[in-house]
């Protein structure tokens, strides 16, 4: 956002004062007190929302575990921005350094679809870039051992433990 973290710390203590947003565990949460603000002021025409990647998640992948592990990451050209719920899924949000672009990853089912966001300037390229390392991260996760369910059966006196 390009601002001290003294100021947005003021900022956001201000806004928590006023029960626009509230502090949880997973960091801060727009109340539902922004709706009013939000009829008064209009939405910027200029976005635009560009899908980039699709795919599936492997059906051995726990999105919840995937979720937690993606929430509050920086990494690559992306800074985490935040996430929200709604009747389609879960939305991870990511902005550039630069603050340009904005990289959404959404979690639907077994789906993950990654689009962007143009702030200012509509940089596909750098779009592009980004939305392949958030990919080649949450393959890494997808791949890893962690996310993997573990079952145990018993063969003879020994426990074994596999992956499901």
């Amino acid at each position: 956002m390009g601002l001290h973290p003294e100021t947005l710390s003021r900022i956001l203590g201000r806004l928590e004062q006023e029960g626009i947003v509230e502090k949880g565990h997973g960091g801060y949460k727009v109340t539902s007190k922004i709706n009013e603000f939000s009829r008064l002021r209009p939405t910027c025409g200029d976005e635009s929302h560009v899908p980039l990647l699709q795919t599936f998640l492997p059906s051995d992948t726990s999105v919840q575990q995937l979720m937690s592990d993606l929430r509050g990451r920086w990494f690559g050209l992306l800074r985490w921005l935040g996430h929200s719920e709604g009747g389609e899924g879960v939305t991870l949000k990511w902005i550039t350094e630069d603050g340009g672009i904005q990289v959404d990853a959404n979690i639907s089912e077994r789906a993950l679809t990654i689009g962007a966001k143009f702030l200012h300037d509509k940089d596909l390229n750098m779009a592009l870039k980004a939305s392949y390392q958030l990919i080649a991260y949450i393959g890494k996760l997808c791949s890893g051992s962690r996310l993997m369910r573990r079952v145990a059966y018993l063969g003879g006196s020994d426990l074994h433990l596999m992956p499901a």
